[in-house]
């Protein structure tokens, strides 16, 4: 019984752990794309180029932290990304979400936790 629950605690942490990294991740991606955007179609400066190459290099960066196969992590990944950009979309731009980006981000999300408690078990 024991073993269960230390296997248990185990997968919770890995998956809490990982959720955090992927929104860390997308946040990287998202503000990467993001500053480019400003300078071509908002007339920022060519400097948003610097920051966006950073934060670019840091979001490949972040992908290599995670033990899964490649593929794994870019599917589950996918799933965090989905909701971090929609929450985006909400809070930094100010588009009011329908009730169908909500359950869309939700299922994207439950994916991703899928994904994640089975790594290590294929």
């Amino acid at each position: 019984m024991t073993h269960l629950l230390t296997s248990l605690f185990q997968t919770m942490f890995n998956m809490i752990k990982t959720t955090l990294l992927f929104f860390v991740t997308a946040l990287a991606e998202i503000i990467g794309c993001v500053l480019p955007t400003l300078w071509l179609k908002r007339d920022g400066s060519a400097w948003l180029l610097v920051p966006a190459a950073l934060s670019l290099a840091m979001f490949v960066w972040l992908l290599t932290l995670h033990p899964a196969a490649s593929g794994r992590v870019y599917a589950a990944y996918g799933g965090v990304y989905v909701m971090t950009a929609l929450l985006w979309l909400r809070w930094i731009d100010g588009v009011k979400l329908s009730t169908y980006d909500w359950v869309g981000a939700a299922v994207a999300f439950s994916g991703m936790l899928i994904i994640v408690a089975g790594w290590g078990r294929a």
